[in-house]
């Protein structure tokens, strides 16, 4: 039975009170969230706060009497990791050569073609400290993070990895902790107070009012010591923003909003200066101070920086060389017959020995045997005991205890979302759930930040009006008030065509928008900060707008200039057809965005599908002479629905003349006969056929025009419902291909 219970004075410091959590204790299989609900829910009454505080980040990095916090130790064991690769074919590989090794022997050895990148990697930490993987490039620290984290696929890792001595299952591990990337993803155009205050709209709960998220975004900027910066724009290469100290925090801020217990970072002070380096360090050491475990990879620290480690991890090639404190550093290198001389950086002199030993004949198995040997010397003298939680004033806690004991005490917000309890049990009926937010909530952010962001680059969406307008006004221009004489249906006819696939290949500027945006996405989908599903409607959502205002615009500069019919409803409907094939055009490039990785790619891939889609769309060579072969490119061509759809628009009017009398020589050879050897041409025909054609005398109309051209399946309105559906189809597609494909795992 444990008691837990804690709660803030008035002057700021934090008392443990006794509590009993029977709902804990008695119930063994209760849910994650349910025990994380149970604390938070007794300490919000025990102290009468309606809402979750937070009040870790406002420690001081330089005081001594730290709150006492819950004790967490992160343990992994024999981590391995093997990879497959690529081997070049040669000639002597495709000529068939006998087996002669043992076969018993072959399974005991590892693969040729198999690249071991962690090999038995052990190591512990606890809350309040800063373990660091350091090693030259390709050593292993960036894939010795991803173990840790969860970021390599089940199967593939082999070991364990603890949290105070019990397995981290992944709903877990992505309820309590956060990964920093390496590089920077952040959107350019929004100010460094903007980019935490979505991040907090995105990782706090609902429940938690605005006002408190604005608190929590201001008490972290102050802690990220990016005060000054607050209301500047991140930017990027053309624009002018932060610097790139400020960059990293920023990023660092992100996924530290909801005070997660493990913070995992991949180089955190890459690409800074000396001076940027120790302030992000410094701030990741308060972090770790106010109850979480920090865990990174970095290069070559600085005296500084190394002066805010605790513990250390030197790998070479996936091998540990090093692991102990950087104060056993000198003693361990003088043990191993290769002292570090008083005024040397110490890493820098053990990189520099690890690099030189790597480039020798026999490698640094040497020190790595020697360092297994250090280990046990170490556990056999006593001199670095095994962590353990420390002594609390609640010993003996489960995991989930632990996790909800953090949360009472203030830490990963994200788990504090109000319910209504019983007295009598201290029990609730609800849990913390995978994501902060409903989708709905998630949505409204989405929108809200990209709009935004889209906002502040205005001349994006102007170069789009702007060629979708110059282009109607090309046609306008060229297809100039056409006649209804044959050549005018033939000048009809290639008028749509172009108008139609134009488009769809107006659309392909929406490639780039994705790509540009799909490592912040798999960023933020990573740790549940939003659903993809709320990612797709959001992206749909925003980007519709804009197509109504191309629609619009192109249909009013071609639809009189060109002297098409229909009226005043033949133009409404002219307008719903192309914002139908705005629409399916988006989204089909949308959907090639989830699938193609480089924007040149992209665009090789749209033009030719695009060019395929336009060739069988019936224009070019008619649907009854397509091959049977090919015709079921044809259906899904999506040009071929908006092209019949506006073919039926112009030549519904059964009424409407195309073809008289003498007309039916245009487009022939005789066309260039004198207008009188037409009209005896003429004669002849109408005796021949025993009828009279006159040179007034309707020989074609819109019905004909349309059975010639083979549209005769579909009505108008049947094409857009199916252009519209095409729309829906390729965004549910992109879902997928999100949902499958963004797993950010290495395999």
């Amino acid at each position: 039975m444990a008691r837990i219970v804690a709660a803030d004075d008035d002057d700021g410091t934090q008392q443990f009170y006794s509590m009993e959590l029977n709902s804990i204790s008695s119930v063994s299989d209760s849910t994650l969230g349910q025990l994380l609900k149970n604390v938070s829910d007794v300490r919000k009454l025990a102290i009468g706060d309606e809402t979750p505080v937070h009040e870790s980040f406002n420690q001081d990095n330089d005081d001594d009497n730290l709150m006492q916090t819950v004790p967490f130790v992160l343990s992994f064991d024999n981590l391995t990791y093997n990879v497959s690769i690529r081997q070049k074919l040669t000639f002597r590989d495709l000529i068939p050569r006998r087996k002669t090794e043992d076969p018993e022997l072959a399974q005991t050895v590892t693969p040729p073609n198999t690249k071991t990148l962690l090999n038995n990697i052990s190591g512990e930490t606890r809350d309040g400290e800063i373990m660091a993987v350091l090693g030259a490039s390709g050593s292993g620290k960036s894939t010795l993070i991803d173990a840790l984290a969860n970021r390599i696929a089940k199967g593939s890792l082999k070991g364990t990895v603890k949290l105070n001595g019990e397995t981290l299952q992944s709903r877990t591990l992505k309820v309590i902790s956060a990964y920093v990337m390496q590089d920077d993803l952040l959107f350019p155009m929004l100010t460094v107070e903007e980019t935490l205050m979505f991040a907090a709209e995105f990782r706090l709960p609902r429940s938690l009012p605005k006002s408190k998220k604005k608190l929590r975004v201001q008490a972290l900027i102050e802690q990220l010591g990016i005060k000054n910066a607050a209301k500047t724009i991140i930017g990027d290469e053309g624009h002018r923003g932060i610097s790139g100290g400020e960059r990293r925090r920023v990023s660092i801020g992100i996924d530290i909003i909801h005070d997660p217990i493990l913070l995992f970072l991949d180089e955190p002070t890459s690409g800074l200066d000396s001076t940027s380096a120790y302030m992000v360090v410094k701030v990741l050491k308060r972090i770790a101070q106010s109850g979480s475990i920090v865990i990174m990879s970095i290069h070559q620290p600085s005296h500084r920086v190394l002066g805010l480690l605790n513990r250390l991890i030197f790998l070479s090639r996936g091998n540990t060389v090093f692991s102990g404190s950087p104060g056993s550093l000198p003693r361990f290198f003088a043990e191993f017959g290769s002292p570090i001389p008083e005024n040397e950086n110490r890493t820098e002199f053990a990189l520099d020995l690890i690099r030189e030993l790597e480039g020798s004949a026999g490698g640094t198995r040497g020190l790595i045997e020697f360092n297994k040997k250090w280990q046990e010397m170490k556990k056999e003298d006593n001199r670095q005991p095994p962590l353990t939680p420390p002594a609390s004033p609640y010993p003996n806690l489960t995991l989930k205890e632990a996790i909800a004991a953090s949360i009472s005490r203030g830490k990963l917000v994200s788990g504090g979302e109000s319910a209504a309890i019983s007295t009598s049990t201290a029990a609730t009926t609800l849990t913390v759930p995978a994501f902060a937010n409903s989708i709905w909530i998630e949505i409204v952010t989405l929108s809200k930040r990209s709009m935004l962001n889209s906002r502040r680059q205005p001349e994006l969406f102007g170069i789009r009006l702007a060629s979708v307008v110059i282009t109607g006004f090309i046609l306008a221009t060229v297809f100039w008030r056409i006649d209804n004489s044959p050549k005018g249906v033939q000048e009809r006819l290639g008028f749509f065509a172009f108008a139609m696939s134009t488009m769809f290949y107006t659309c392909a500027e929406a490639l780039p928008v994705f790509l540009q945006e799909r490592y912040i996405f798999m960023r933020e989908t990573a740790y549940n900060a939003y659903r993809r599903s709320s990612y797709v409607l959001s992206h749909a959502i925003v980007a519709f707008p804009s197509l109504i205002f191309l629609s619009v615009a192109f249909a009013a500069t071609t639809f009189w200039a060109v002297g098409l019919d229909g009226g005043p409803m033949g133009f409404l409907f002219y307008c719903l057809i192309i914002l139908a094939s705005f629409w399916s055009g988006s989204s089909f490039v949308t959907f090639l965005s989830g699938i193609v990785p480089h924007v040149m790619l992209g665009y090789t891939i749209v033009v030719a599908i695009l060019a395929y889609f336009l060739l069988f769309s019936g224009f070019f060579i008619n649907r009854n002479r397509i091959p049977d072969y090919w015709i079921w490119f044809h259906y899904m061509s999506l040009v071929k629905y908006p092209y019949e759809a506006v073919l039926q628009n112009e030549f519904s009017d059964a009424t409407k003349c195309f073809v008289r009398g003498v007309q039916i020589f245009d487009n022939t050879p005789l066309g260039v006969l004198p207008e009188g050897m037409k009209l005896r041409l003429l004669d002849s025909v109408s005796r021949s056929l025993g009828t009279t054609i006159s040179s007034s005398t309707c020989l074609t109309t819109g019905a004909d025009i349309l059975t010639q051209q083979g549209v005769t399946q579909l009505s108008k309105w049947n094409c857009l419902l199916i252009t519209v559906g095409f729309g829906f189809f390729f965004r549910a597609l992109f879902y997928f291909c999100l949902l499958l494909g963004s797993k950010n795992k290495r395999r």
